[in-house]
């Protein structure tokens, strides 16, 4: 009896600790039971992408709403905006910095006037996009992230094939308006700690 009672508190317990929104567990947009990376180089990578929004918030506290970070295999990509280029190359730095890191790409931009009109647009774009991908089966669309800026796409995920690479870029590129598809989409295959 007491074996029992003990397994229901530690199953209560653990279960309790998982969180079940789109969010997943570490916060990477991507849940665990659908990610194809494994537990270890989701947790590495959650590891990856708090410390360096820790650092960034600590070194400016705007970036904590200005500045987004995401973690691949220990790849990094950065959105988001700031008011200087030296900002910019500031942010660079510190995220080749972070331990483990072994790419950046920086996709922040410099901050203009703010203009309704292009911030309208850009929202819809992202949000017809994400309906594009939640309805189409052939993707998983819970395997990426979007942010458009002035009409550019980007996207950032993991693609369990080439085909769905292709898949996801065409579903991009079908956008009314859009001017550019920038995708950071690495394949399963490619994750270098799947191959190991």
């Amino acid at each position: 009896m007491k074996k029992i009672l003990l397994v229901i508190i530690l199953v209560t317990f653990v279960s309790s600790c998982i969180g079940t929104g789109s969010k997943g567990v570490f916060g990477t947009g991507v849940s665990i039971a659908l990610d194809p990376r494994t537990i270890g180089t989701q947790i590495d990578d959650s590891i990856m992408q708090k410390s360096l929004s820790t650092r960034l918030s600590l070194s400016e506290k705007k970036y904590f709403l200005n500045v987004k970070t995401k973690v691949l295999d220990g790849r990094i990509f950065l959105t988001g905006k700031v008011d200087k280029a030296e900002e910019k190359l500031k942010i660079t730095k510190m995220a080749w910095e972070t331990k483990g890191a072994r790419s950046v790409r920086n996709d922040i931009k410099i901050k203009e006037d703010f203009n309704f009109k292009i911030s309208a647009k850009d929202l819809l774009i992202t949000s017809q996009l994400k309906s594009a991908l939640i309805f189409n089966n052939k993707i998983k669309s819970s395997n990426y992230n979007i942010d458009t800026y002035k009409k550019k796409i980007y996207i950032y995920g993991i693609a369990m094939s080439k085909k769905e690479r292709r898949e996801v870029i065409n579903e991009a590129k079908q956008i009314l308006d859009v001017e550019d598809v920038i995708a950071s989409i690495l394949l399963v295959d490619d994750l270098s700690r799947q191959n190991n």
